[in-house]
């Protein structure tokens, strides 16, 4: 009874090794295979500048000076337009290269960034200032705290 028990369990797991080794290659070939169809395509959204440049398709660039570009790429990428991000360390400035042909989708872009950082400034004042108004006010008030000390309490 257990030579057949431990025959089946050694025939199952070189069953399951042959099979799993055909799966194994079979993805391998198909992942290869879907790579050369891609292969060929140019990329899309953030890129280097090399790569924007080998496709050909005529460059342009836009000053921004801004720090935060991390909220560009997200609408950028929301247009679907192909750019790169340099940065110019000595002057603190970012340019974006972008092709010519996407010159009409990056301004859409444009306008809903600013309106996007340009709208959370209006909307989002400093806590800190705020807090600082407040302190001055309950300063102003001149609230007179003397302790009782029969109750233990604070007497207004």
């Amino acid at each position: 009874m257990q030579d057949e028990v431990r025959d089946k369990s050694v025939a199952l797991v070189v069953n399951v090794g042959k099979r799993g080794g055909r799966l194994t290659e079979e993805m391998l070939k198909w992942a290869i295979r879907e790579y050369r169809k891609h292969a060929n395509e140019p990329a899309h959204g953030k890129q280097s500048v090399k790569e924007l440049i080998r496709q050909d398709a005529g460059v342009q660039n836009i000053e921004i000076t801004d720090k935060n570009i991390k909220s560009f790429e997200k609408v950028a990428r929301k247009y679907g337009v192909d750019f790169a991000v340099k940065k110019v360390p000595s002057e603190g400035k970012y340019l974006v290269f972008f092709k010519a042909r996407d010159a009409d989708a990056l301004n859409a872009a444009f306008a809903e960034y600013t309106a996007k950082t340009l709208g959370k400034e209006k909307e989002k004042p400093s806590l800190r200032k705020q807090l600082s108004q407040l302190k001055q006010m309950i300063a102003q008030m001149g609230v007179d705290q003397e302790k009782h000390l029969g109750r233990g309490g604070i007497e207004l």
